[in-house]
């Protein structure tokens, strides 16, 4: 529902009672939602309710008793359960955006916990700017295999994973709005069920189905920004690194976050100063052979990478002071995860 009320009905669900069930349906033109559930309906009909209000009736009823209602002709919905009584203003169902309907024919089922992984690790990377193509996370769904990529222009988050049943026709590869992938991360269950028409994107879990418009827009060519020719190799414990790296950045000037890090056999100095507070330095072991390299960083996006990697170790590859790092696990994992960082001037 859209809680800014640009259209006043956007803050309005529309409730649809036929035969033994009654369907929800909420939308702010952008994101939808359309959910059912079993009922004993006496008349069918169908009107638009606040949603806020109903919600908030409903969560303030004694849970033993059932809720009744009833919508009389002049536009209201009376609602009632046990002594409590509610009468709510409504408006005509004429007046609500016609929400469009899926079909699901493609048959394309997805690990839901899975996906949830994936758009954890690409989240943080998703912007809200005026390029409005990176408002949102690119997915990829080729023949047994899935992807999901993000970026801000500052960093890119790939993610991939492979999925044995995954059976696609045709490569699909659309821009999911990160609101969506904020409703998806809620869901739970074990499948999530994909659909697409030309405008639109329609995700289905359990008796659940979100409805997005697609962003148009071409998404940056991620190929050409992942590094393949960082041939210097520094591993690091990932809560060691972690660590230091908050602890430096207490001291760190607040708009930048900036730190550096000078790199050499074995080791990792990492310092940052700020001329009104003062400066931090701390170390951390590393296994690394190349030439000794000082390279600065946002603190706050190297952290953002590693408190989403679940390795024990991280492999970071580099190629000079001024080139974008590659960072990933160490190590196999069932979801393949790299993190390409532009360098900062410290």
């Amino acid at each position: 529902m859209e809680k800014r009320n640009t259209m006043p009905i956007l803050a309005n669900i529309l409730v649809t009672a036929s035969e033994n069930e009654v369907q929800l349906i909420g939308t702010d033109l952008e994101v939808g939602l359309k959910t059912h559930f079993p009922a004993q309906i006496d008349e069918a009909g169908t009107i638009t309710i606040s949603g806020k209000k109903l919600f908030e009736i409903v969560r303030s009823l004694a849970g033993d008793k059932d809720v009744i209602f009833n919508e009389s002709d002049n536009l209201v919905m009376e609602i009632s359960s046990g002594e409590s009584q509610f009468k709510v203003l409504c408006l005509p169902k004429e007046d609500y955006p016609q929400v469009p309907e899926p079909r699901f024919e493609k048959k394309i089922v997805l690990p839901l916990e899975k996906i949830k992984d994936m758009i954890e690790r690409v989240y943080f990377a998703i912007t809200q700017e005026q390029r409005y193509y990176l408002n949102g996370a690119l997915m990829i769904l080729k023949d047994k295999s899935v992807e999901l990529v993000s970026t801000d222009g500052h960093r890119l988050v790939y993610t991939a994973m492979t999925l044995d049943d995954l059976n696609v026709e045709s490569e699909i590869s659309r821009i999911i709005s990160k609101k969506t992938l904020s409703e998806l991360r809620k869901f739970e269950d074990k499948t999530l069920e994909f659909d697409l028409d030309e405008n639109n994107l329609f995700f289905r879990v359990g008796n659940r189905t979100l409805i997005s418009r697609i962003i148009e827009g071409k998404f940056p060519n991620y190929e050409a920004v992942i590094p393949q020719d960082n041939t210097a190799v520094m591993i690091v414990f990932r809560e060691e690194m972690t660590d230091a790296i908050r602890r430096v950045s207490l001291l760190s000037t607040e708009r930048s976050k900036g730190i550096k890090l000078s790199i050499s056999k074995g080791q990792i100095s990492l310092f940052s100063s700020n001329p009104e507070i003062g400066e931090a330095r701390d170390k951390v072991n590393a296994e690394y052979e190349g030439a000794e390299l000082e390279i600065g960083f946002n603190s706050q996006y190297l952290l953002d990478f590693l408190t989403t990697a679940k390795a024990e170790k991280i492999r970071i590859e580099l190629k000079d002071e001024n080139s974008a790092v590659l960072m990933k696990p160490d190590g196999e994992d069932e979801i393949q995860y790299q993190y390409v960082l532009m360098p900062m001037k410290i």
